[in-house]
């Protein structure tokens, strides 16, 4: 008999007092999905989500009498959060699906397990822990579990027909807990159905393609995403430019200890091209800074094979250390990559290591003067107060920050008199 009785988790007293509460007086709550799953599997469980035979009413009139918190936030797709000492814990009416239609899905709450099962994507995520620990298996998911197999429950086509965002699901959870190849039934489903990821509104489309890019090694599952189409559906930008330096950011993020970064792997598979990258975040909606993060790396000059340290510190000043370090990060991928048998390629590794320490310790300097200084030298206020700024600053760049304000006086001093 499978449990998750010894797991920490399970143990809470938090937890241990949500399942007392919906167990009594002829009702039945267990833990339902991610949490068994990742406990079966061995690794970390961070939220804990709850199904219940209670109808939504029930669970905040028993939560309101016992002192829990209650928030109702899907009271009318039968979720209630319960939130004791700051931890939240969402509970779920039992639910059948009376229609769908690829996006959204009207549904009825109930009693029957079974029936709540059947409804899930992912045979993985369909375990339950009863209060005593106990999972319950009734897709067959405890076999899937064991050879690492994502797998939709029953007809793989019948389930992406009711949400076409398990498409996305699908790769991201292979790419998360899957093993050797993926189902090929899915596999298949995906491909024939990936046309229907149009209907699907752009938030629900890139938030989950993120979540895919940040999982801890995407590379499997983007290969099998090309493979079928998809990935060209959701980001045709990748068409042409690939996923092949994927692979090697992957080996330089473990080499190096970077933390998993959605959005260097997307610049890792788009053209550096900031017209095309505009219109890629429009479609998708992304927020104000991912839109920005992408822009600074495309706008970033190229790492230059012998570029001088000084000169490294005047493209930091110019354009700022974000597209810089991402720029650096590719460049250092990529060398890697070639491999330590060629010269050319250790030496240029050698150099993106050097410049992506200096980035990180790297502050901006302050230019001494301002518009002020400028109007006191004598110029009249007007766009010729900017011109002049500019070009003294330009100077200053290029004697790399060393000049003092006294100097800086001197040489606009000398500008004013010329023009």
């Amino acid at each position: 008999m499978t449990s998750v009785s010894g797991e920490a988790w399970f143990s809470d007293p938090a937890l241990v007092r949500v399942l007392a509460l919906l167990n009594s007086d002829g009702g039945e709550g267990r833990v339902a999905g991610g949490a068994v799953r990742n406990s079966l599997m061995g690794l970390p469980v961070a939220d804990v989500d709850i199904a219940t035979t209670l109808r939504p009413e029930a669970v905040v009139e028993r939560a309101k009498a016992a002192g829990i918190k209650a928030v109702p936030t899907g009271i009318e797709h039968g979720t209630v959060t319960l939130v004791i000492d700051g931890t939240p814990f969402e509970v779920t009416t039992l639910r059948r699906d009376v229609s769908t239609n690829g996006r959204h899905a009207d549904v009825a709450f109930g009693t029957d397990w079974q029936t709540d099962a059947e409804r899930r994507d992912l045979t993985i995520n369909a375990l339950y822990a009863k209060q005593d620990g106990t999972v319950v298996d009734l897709v067959n998911g405890l076999p899937d579990i064991e050879s690492r197999t994502v797998r939709f429950i029953g007809d793989a086509a019948t389930r992406i027909a009711e949400d076409h965002l398990r498409i996305l699901r699908f790769f991201r959870f292979f790419a998360l807990y899957g093993s050797g190849r993926p189902d090929a039934e899915g596999l298949k489903a995906c491909a024939r159905a990936k046309a229907s990821l149009a209907k699907l509104s752009a938030e629900r489309v890139w938030s989950e393609t993120k979540k895919l890019l940040g999982a801890p090694d995407p590379g499997r599952a983007l290969l099998w995403m090309r493979q079928a189409g998809v990935l060209t559906e959701i980001l045709p930008e990748t068409e042409k430019w690939g996923i092949d330096a994927i692979p090697g950011l992957i080996a330089a993020e473990k080499a190096f200890g970077w933390k998993p970064d959605a959005m260097l792997r997307l610049a890792a598979m788009v053209p550096a091209d900031r017209e095309r990258l505009k219109t890629l975040a429009g479609r998708l909606r992304f927020s104000k800074a991912e839109a920005a993060t992408l822009d600074h790396w495309a706008a970033a000059p190229e790492i230059a094979p012998k570029l001088a340290e000084t000169a490294f510190d005047r493209l930091l000043y110019r354009n700022g250390p974000s597209g810089l370090t991402m720029r650096l990060k590719l460049a250092l991928a990529a060398a890697r990559a070639r491999g330590l048998g060629d010269p050319e390629a250790l030496a240029f590794s050698g150099l993106c290591q050097r410049l992506l320490t200096r980035a990180e310790k790297w502050r901006k300097p302050s230019f001494p003067l301002t518009g002020a200084d400028v109007l006191a030298a004598g110029v009249p206020a007007g766009p010729t107060v900017g011109a002049a700024l500019s070009a003294i600053e330009d100077e200053w760049v290029a004697g790399n920050f060393h000049e003092d304000r006294a100097r800086l006086l001197s040489r606009l001093d000398a500008f004013v008199k010329a023009n």
